[in-house]
């Protein structure tokens, strides 16, 4: 792929178009996304014209831009992620109807927490969480999870990373950090309360595959104070090990 003249690959500048997108962002004009994408407005207004071309971005009836069901669709085929999360919806379900509050899969990606599933009750608390977002990993129940079980070498480089607070509650000091991470590993689950927001509580456990790796994290959110924290946990863990029978059932069947 040609680069630009700052040295980005076409690959590279076509990721930074995309990743201006998100929830709260889902259609824009061609200016709006080089300046969020800190792209010439030429080199954008190209780059968009060949993915409306392609699918891959298209045209609203107001003629703002919009992901298109092109990208989703070839995004989705295969993808690790997508069948993970439809191993894990029956159980994920079953935490939801017995706990009501957020129900949530996530997984490791580079240096954060990506979010594959939500399950929401109508009445559930806060949550920022949203599908397919991202947050930092020392600073969520599932973060410290996945975290807590990556291998050591990376595990000092997260801690050697600045630890940015989401609330004023999120562990920043590394020392700090490295006995939650251990303490994790040692109860088998991880509780954050307040990490992300005030009023709300995160709780985890991993989720294994049929080797015992973990990876992924099973998480409830629920207002802060009225976690029920063993039943939670009790509740996490069936479903857990729930997922990880239906991992090793579809190995089976794929042989």
């Amino acid at each position: 792929m040609a680069n630009s003249p700052s040295g980005d690959s076409m690959v590279e500048r076509i990721v930074r178009i995309l990743a201006t997108f998100d929830s709260g962002r889902t259609a824009q004009t061609a200016s709006e996304i080089a300046r969020r994408a800190r792209l010439p407005v030429s080199t954008t207004h190209r780059i968009v014209s060949d993915l409306l071309t392609s699918g891959l971005l298209e045209r609203d009836e107001d003629g703002m831009v919009r992901i298109g069901l092109r990208l989703w669709e070839l995004t989705t085929r295969g993808s690790r992620a997508l069948g993970l999360r439809e191993l894990a919806v029956p159980f994920m379900n079953e935490v939801q109807r017995e706990i009501r509050e957020h129900t949530q899969l996530a997984v490791l990606d580079e240096d954060a927490v990506l979010f594959i599933e939500r399950l929401s009750d109508r009445g559930s608390g806060a949550n920022i969480t949203k599908v397919a977002g991202r947050l930092p990993l020392h600073a969520s129940s599932s973060g410290l999870v996945l975290l807590a079980h990556s291998p050591g070498d990376f595990q000092e480089a997260i801690l050697g990373t600045p630890l940015r607070p989401v609330s004023a509650e999120t562990i920043t000091d590394p020392r700090t950090l490295r006995e939650k991470l251990a303490e994790v590993r040692r109860l088998g689950y991880a509780v954050a309360p307040g990490f992300i927001e005030s009023v709300s509580t995160g709780i985890a456990v991993p989720v294994e595959d049929r080797a015992g790796r973990v990876i992924a994290a099973l998480s409830v959110v629920m207002p802060r104070g009225h976690e029920r924290e063993q039943t939670t946990i009790s509740a996490l863990r069936r479903a857990a090990a729930g997922i990880t029978k239906a991992i090793e059932d579809a190995n089976f069947v794929s042989r």
